[in-house]
Formats: C-alpha cells, sequence, structure tokens
C-alpha cells in the first residue's frame, strides 16, 4: 500500500468560537427569556436573603432602629457566650443520637417490607403515616405520651413489663433521647420509601445467584443489598447530618431548651438572639450564628463529598 492509498486521518474540526452573535442566532436570548421569570423569584426569595443576611451580620440592628456596622463584634459575642458551646454540644448530641437510632431504622424497616410478599401496599403507608402528621400534633401527641407520672402513657406500658417510671423530657438525662425518639419516629417514614424505590432497581438475579451459592439473608443483605444502595446511603448520611445540625422544632416545643438548657441547639439559640432579647431582638448576632452555621454545614458537605467519591463510584 503506498501513501496515497492509505486513508487520511480525520482531522479534528476547529471549534467555533462563540460570540454575542452565535449566541443570540442559536436561541440564547429566547432561552434567557423563559428563564428570566424563574431567575428573578429565585433571586428575590433565595440569593437577596442569603446576600442581606451575610451583610446583616456584620451590623448591629434590631430592625427597629437604624443599623450600625460593628465588623465581627457579633461573631465575638457569640463565640464569647457561654451558650453557645452548650448549643453545639447539645445540637452534636442529637445528631449522634439520630445516626446511631434514627439511621438504621429506615433502612432495616425497607429490607424487612421488601421481603413481605403480601400487604407491602400496606406497611408502606403506615411507615409513611408519620410523615403526614403535622410536626406540630405529633410533637404535642407525644409529649401527652412522655407523661413522667406512673400514669403516663409510656410508664404505663413500660410499667406492664416491670420498668420505669422514667422521667422523660422533664429530666436533663433523659430529655435529649426522647426527643430523638420522637424525631425518627417522625422523619423515618420518607427515608423508608426512597429505600423501598432504590431497591427495586437491585437485580433479582443478584439475590439468586447468593441463594444458590448457600448465602444467608444477613449475608444477602451485606454483600447484595448494602454495595448496590450505597450512593442513596451516603445521600441520605449527608442530609440527616445536615438536617440534625439545624432542629429546632422538637426541642423548641418539647422543653423549650430546658431542662437547665440540656436541650438547647444552636437554631434555638439563634431564635433566643433575634426574638427573645431587647426590642425586636438582636438580629446581627442571630444572622452571625446562622452564617457561622452555614459555613460550617458547607465545608462538611465538601469534605465528606470528597472523601466518599471514590468510595460511592466504585
Amino acid at each position: 500500500m503506498t501513501a496515497l492509498d492509505r486513508p487520511v486521518a480525520a482531522t479534528p474540526r476547529a471549534r467555533r468560537r462563540r460570540t454575542p452573535l452565535t449566541w443570540f442566532r442559536g436561541g440564547g436570548l429566547a432561552n434567557l427569556l423563559f428563564l428570566l421569570p424563574m431567575l428573578i423569584v429565585f433571586g428575590l426569595f433565595s440569593w437577596y436573603p442569603i446576600v442581606r443576611a451575610v451583610i446583616m451580620s456584620f451590623q448591629k440592628t434590631n430592625m427597629v432602629q437604624a443599623a450600625t456596622w460593628v465588623g465581627l463584634d457579633n461573631f465575638v459575642k457569640v463565640l464569647h457566650d457561654p451558650l453557645f458551646y452548650t448549643a453545639v454540644h447539645n445540637t452534636a448530641w442529637f445528631a449522634v443520637l439520630a445516626l446511631i437510632f434514627g439511621y438504621p431504622v429506615p433502612l432495616i424497616a425497607a429490607v424487612m417490607m421488601s421481603e413481605v410478599r403480601r400487604s407491602r401496599g400496606m406497611f408502606s403507608a403506615l411507615a409513611y403515616l408519620p410523615v403526614v402528621v403535622p410536626p406540630v400534633v405529633a410533637v404535642l401527641l407525644w409529649k401527652f405520651f412522655y407523661d413522667a407520672s406512673p400514669t403516663g402513657v409510656f410508664n404505663t406500658i413500660l410499667g406492664w413489663v416491670g420498668l420505669g417510671p422514667y422521667p422523660w423530657i422533664q429530666d436533663a438525662t433523659w430529655a435529649m433521647p426522647s426527643i430523638v425518639l420522637e424525631a425518627t419516629w417522625a422523619a423515618a417514614g420518607g427515608t423508608v420509601i426512597i429505600y423501598l424505590a432504590a431497591l427495586t432497581a437491585v437485580a433479582p438475579e443478584l439475590y439468586d445467584a447468593a441463594e444458590v451459592d448457600g448465602a444467608s439473608i444477613w449475608r444477602k443483605i451485606w454483600h447484595v443489598t448494602l454495595p448496590q444502595l450505597r450512593g442513596i446511603l451516603l445521600i441520605t448520611l449527608i442530609l440527616q447530618v445536615i438536617g440534625t445540625s439545624q432542629v429546632f422544632l422538637e426541642p423548641f416545643l418539647f422543653t423549650d431548651g430546658g431542662p437547665a438548657n440540656s436541650t438547647v441547639t444552636v437554631l434555638q439559640l439563634i431564635y433566643r438572639y433575634g426574638f427573645q432579647n431587647s426590642l425586636g431582638g438582636n438580629y446581627g448576632a442571630a444572622t452571625a450564628l446562622s452564617v457561622m452555621l452555614a459555613l460550617f454545614l458547607a465545608l462538611l458537605s465538601f469534605v465528606y463529598f470528597r472523601l466518599t467519591r471514590r468510595w460511592s463510584q466504585n
């Protein structure tokens, strides 16, 4: 074969230079007009409050009097508040308890329901039912259940087997685990549905092959189910960490931070700065603590995804 007979290699096509004229002719202006209402709404109700909060964190303001620029004084004030470290400790303790008890419960429930051949829809509806209950109603209902007297609902039930009575939310040691129990009950249903949907994508052939190899139910879960749900488990883990770091409703309605500040969380401290201080509250300190929390969660998410990126893809 001569050089003339050889096929000529295709030369890479030169990339067209992007200019405003080509952008306009390609429909860029029409796309922008379609996106403009969404961008305006998103900017007004999402980005503007974020930017306004960051600016306010460097100001001393109660939204009544004129704001004054104080620089980093709000951050220094928050860091020197003894209640700040109590709130951080309580929030971290809530997150740890929620991960220990609340993270595996939806997965176990979803795996058990996926093994049920009949009435799976009924079990799914029952698992999701707590999510439908309004959060305030659920907390008030459980607050009634947590009556510390021997005639309380939970103490009566436990008394049938010779346990209790327990102080529940009336005691500084029992208050946070009691709140975690209710929060797990209230939020597990949505995660159960997510896991059930993910389990439908697991190939049945994998379970059949494991069963042929003589694998028990626990080995099938460990070697088939969990690896197939790896990506979902990583996402739900970071979402739960972020959600538990912003817990407010349950401690606020159950104990209002008590007893003895044992359930004060970071978001509840933000609320106290903003609405329970002097006239109009100290919104500068409240937004400063909010910015600190947002930066911490952003950094935590970044580090988490960097550490788990390779493991989630393998």
